[in-house]
């Protein structure tokens, strides 16, 4: 593959709804992402944070415990059902799924979260109101990680 067919695939791709593209082929590897952050990176910034991140738990601990008396804000959430990326809108040119203020019925899709290359819809469990949105398009979620308040009806 020689420096042109390369340039006119990342253009192919870049015009492309694809999120994600890698090839490999004998003596070329190439992977391309329209998600903000890689895995890899993720992985990398999280393992060089946590020798800091250990040394500034009592100091963050302390201040938690004052600001933890605040009174959480009502409502039901939605929860990751696994870990992967979450997407807020069917494609990047579309409108999201649902915003704050969104009248949401049980069984509504809300958004997908993409784990190993799944898409994997996931559906309001409650009637109600969307109060708040907790993720931003395209972040990397956690196993129970509240996506959306949502204030039933």
């Amino acid at each position: 593959m020689d420096f042109i067919e390369i340039q006119k695939l990342i253009s192919d791709f870049n015009d492309s709804p694809m999120r994600e593209l890698e090839i490999e082929t004998e003596g070329l590897k190439l992977k391309l992402s329209k998600n903000e952050l890689s895995t890899q990176m993720v992985q990398q910034l999280q393992t060089d944070a946590k020798p800091q991140q250990e040394s500034k738990k009592t100091e963050k601990d302390s201040k938690q415990i004052s600001q933890n008396t605040t009174v959480p804000t009502p409502g039901l959430t939605i929860d990751a059902p696994m870990v992967g990326s979450v997407y807020l809108q069917p494609e990047p040119s579309k409108p999201t799924f649902v915003k704050v203020g969104s009248a949401v019925k049980k069984g509504d899709v809300v958004c997908v979260i993409e784990a190993m290359k799944m898409m994997t819809e996931i559906k309001s469990d409650v009637t109600g109101i969307v109060k708040e949105v907790l993720v931003k398009n395209e972040e990397l979620v956690e196993f129970g990680q509240p996506l959306f308040r949502i204030e039933e009806n």
